[in-house]
């Protein structure tokens, strides 16, 4: 079993996957920062000065803890108190379309990059046979 185990680890699928899955982890960091410190100040000019993420709605009935003027939404969490995170939700999927327009962009390059490198490989011998043997057949 450890043999098998061990054949498994080191297929090069599982380690392509272990690095995919650190970088986007790391990619993902870097556009939550990008659309935080970047795109949601224009998106919060645009809308009049409008903070998202401290949007929200009260479910409850208890008053809410106060820092500095505005409601403390950690503490919010902290206490388990029901709010709907309206404003959270807009950051997030402004994030989440980000990151998909630049995975769209990436696949489309590789798969661009991919389909010219396979144009210029010739075709083993054994297809260039296959292929004429094709053309022959359908000349009769």
């Amino acid at each position: 079993m450890f043999n098998e185990f061990k054949a498994f680890i080191a297929r090069g699928n599982v380690l392509d996957l272990a690095i995919g899955v650190i970088i986007g982890a790391a990619f993902g960091k870097i556009v939550t920062t990008f659309t935080e410190g970047i795109i949601m100040p224009f998106v919060g000019m645009l809308t009049g000065g409008v903070d998202f993420k401290s949007k929200f709605i009260n479910l409850g009935s208890a008053a809410l803890p106060m820092k500095d003027g505005q409601v403390d939404l950690d503490a919010v969490a902290k206490l388990g108190l029901p709010v709907l995170r309206y404003g959270q939700l807009i950051s997030d999927i402004i994030t989440f379309l980000i990151v998909g327009f630049v995975m769209f962009l990436i696949a489309k390059a590789a798969m661009s990059y991919f389909a010219k490198l396979a144009a210029a490989t010739p075709p083993p011998p054994q297809e260039a046979l296959l292929t004429e043997i094709r053309d022959l057949l359908k000349a009769k």
